[in-house]
Parts: structure tokens; C-alpha cells; sequence
């Protein structure tokens, strides 16, 4: 399960926790724009938009689980189970893989107007990356900076979906997300007054009161509402570094920790890591479950003309500095 968030302060974010129970040999990867970009079922893309972002890299190809290219739109793909239905090859449609999704929609677009027009076109395909790899089921968050919107592939279709709030967890599907907000609406950052009996002398005796109902479990349902209202709540940072600090602030807000969701046998599902991007400058910040240390690569200190992937080594051991 994860949770993707877009942010607004004095420049634009994107990004989310990653929550599994293993850790494959992610890297933060840049795709660079003469990089061919090849497809199960559409022809190749030789020349394209560059992407930076956390990818598994098998045979030379970034499975992306989340990314920017050097336009600004960022992108991330979250699991949908009992939802996400992919289907058959459709001759009038662009026929994309799940896993292709991301490197074909960074790599073609460069805000969510152009992310719209293209979804219009798009098939997404039911093709396992290998028997080793096969699919699971997925829902994407996408933003510009200043727009976000949700894809879901359902039995009923594709959908795109208006994100007002920026944020998005796992199932059920994102219609019903936004809709449970509304018995959330009455949770405030402002110490509650007494509306129970105005015959009884009811008074906060705690700050903070004003949230009290605020979910505090880390199911997808209550994780949406939980980073909704903090995000929406939180003080924009007095610069670039506090927006960052700040963003990482929400997503810690919804973290999952080492053995408190059990999955089976000796099996717990965690936050494997954190990302922000910085949509403007185009750099991918992270940490990992035990390395609460920000790291940023630079997709600009690359060649992003290159034919070939560049990939960093995510720091997972904790980096602890001593002051004396």
C-alpha cells in the first residue's frame, strides 16, 4: 500500500511513501531523452522528454514506481487491488502495459492538458512484464504542479479523475475516496467550540481538539483523509529547504511501520522509502526506512541526452551525524 501526494508551496512537489514488505534493487534511475523507449505493443520511442525517478531496472528496461521528466509532470503508481482490470489488445487504441505507463506518459507529455488528450487514446493492456515479474494491479496520480488527476483502469473502463485534493492512497477507487470526505468535513485546526449542549460547561482540555476524529489507522481510506487534512492544514515553509522538510512532515504523517501491519508468516509491510521531487528544478529527494537522511539526485548533472540509463545506488543504511 503508499500513498502519493502533489504540493504546492513556494515551488512545486510531488511525491509518496512506498509501502511493501520486501525491497528490490531500486535505484533512482534517469532515463535520458535518446534512450529508446520500447513497448510490447506500440512502436518504439526513440526520442522523448527526460525522466528521473525510483525504478527497478531487469534487462536494461525502468519499471518506475514513481518519476519526473524535465517538463515538470511527475507521475507515480500505486497498488489497486479487487479494482484495477486491465484488458485485451484494442486495434483503434495506443496499447500500453501498466508497466509502460509511466515512461510512456513522461516521456510523451508535458503537463495534464497533454496527459488528458493521450489518455484518450490509451488501451491499458493486460501483458505481464515476465513470468517471473507479473502484473499487479495499479492506479496513477499524475501533476503538473499546478493540476492532478487519477487514472483508473476498471471494469467499466478507463477513467480519469480531477484530483482537487492532490493526494491518493489505494482502494477502493478514488470517486469514493473523495466523496468520504465528507464526514471529515467538520475537523478543524482550530480549538472546537462546545455545539453538543449549551447548557453544559463542555471546554477543550487539549490542544488539538479540533481533529479529534481524524483517523489515525493506516488502511488506504483513512490514510487518504489523514494526508488530505494535513496538507491542506500545514504551513508552507519560508523556503525551498522548509517545503521540502514540510512534505516529508505529511508523508511521515501516514507511514507505515516495521511490524505493525502484519502481511503473513514473518512478513510486515513498511514505508521501503519516501520521495519528493522538486517539479522545477528537477531534482528527486528520498529516504528510506532506516536512513531518515534526505538524499537528492540532480537529473540536470547528467547528460540527459544520452542513450543510456544512469542509476544511483539508494542509501539505505542510517547516516547518523554526530555534532561533538
Amino acid at each position: 500500500m503508499c500513498t502519493a501526494i502533489a504540493y504546492k508551496g513556494h515551488k512545486s512537489f510531488f511525491g509518496r511513501n512506498l509501502d511493501l514488505e520486501y525491497f528490490y534493487d531500486e535505484t533512482v534511475t534517469i532515463t535520458p531523452k535518446n534512450f529508446e523507449l520500447k513497448f510490447r505493443k506500440r512502436k518504439e520511442i526513440k526520442c522523448h522528454y527526460a525522466i528521473i525517478g525510483m525504478a527497478y531496472v531487469v534487462d536494461n528496461y525502468p519499471l518506475y514506481y514513481d518519476g519526473m521528466n524535465d517538463k515538470g509532470l511527475a507521475m507515480a503508481g500505486l497498488s489497486f487491488p479487487g479494482y484495477a482490470k486491465y484488458n485485451k489488445f484494442d486495434d483503434e487504441k495506443e496499447n500500453i502495459t501498466p508497466f509502460e505507463l509511466i515512461p510512456y506518459i513522461l516521456g510523451s507529455c508535458k503537463n495534464i492538458y497533454e496527459v488528458k488528450k493521450l489518455l484518450e487514446k490509451i488501451n491499458i493492456v493486460d501483458v505481464n512484464f515476465s513470468e517471473d515479474l507479473p502484473l499487479t494491479p495499479m492506479h496513477w496520480l499524475i501533476s503538473d504542479g499546478e493540476l492532478s488527476v487519477v487514472v483508473e483502469s476498471e471494469k467499466s473502463g478507463l477513467k480519469t479523475y480531477d484530483n482537487p485534493v492532490g493526494v491518493l492512497t489505494n482502494s477502493p477507487t478514488f470517486d469514493y475516496q473523495l466523496f468520504n470526505l465528507n464526514n471529515y468535513m467538520t475537523l478543524s485546526k482550530e480549538t472546537p467550540n462546545n455545539f453538543f449542549d449549551k447548557n453544559l460547561d463542555l471546554k477543550a482540555y487539549s490542544r488539538g481538539m479540533g481533529a479529534m476524529g481524524l483517523p489515525g489507522d493506516v488502511s488506504s481510506v483513512s490514510r487518504f483523509i489523514r494526508a488530505s487534512f494535513i496538507k491542506s492544514n500545514i504551513l508552507k515553509g519560508g523556503n525551498i529547504e522548509e517545503d521540502i522538510s514540510q512534505f516529508f512532515h505529511i508523508l511521515t504523517s501516514v507511514e507505515q511501520l516495521k511490524g505493525c501491519v502484519h502481511i503473513e508468516n514473518d512478513k510486515y509491510e513498511y514505508t521501503i522509502y519516501s520521495s519528493c521531487m522538486d517539479l522545477e528544478k528537477g531534482i528527486y529527494y528520498y529516504k528510506t526506512y532506516d536512513n531518515s537522511q534526505i538524499t537528492g539526485v540532480d537529473m540536470n548533472k547528467c547528460n540527459l541526452n544520452s542513450s543510456k540509463l544512469k542509476s544511483f545506488e539508494v542509501i539505505k543504511k542510517s547516516n547518523i551525524y554526530c555534532q561533538n
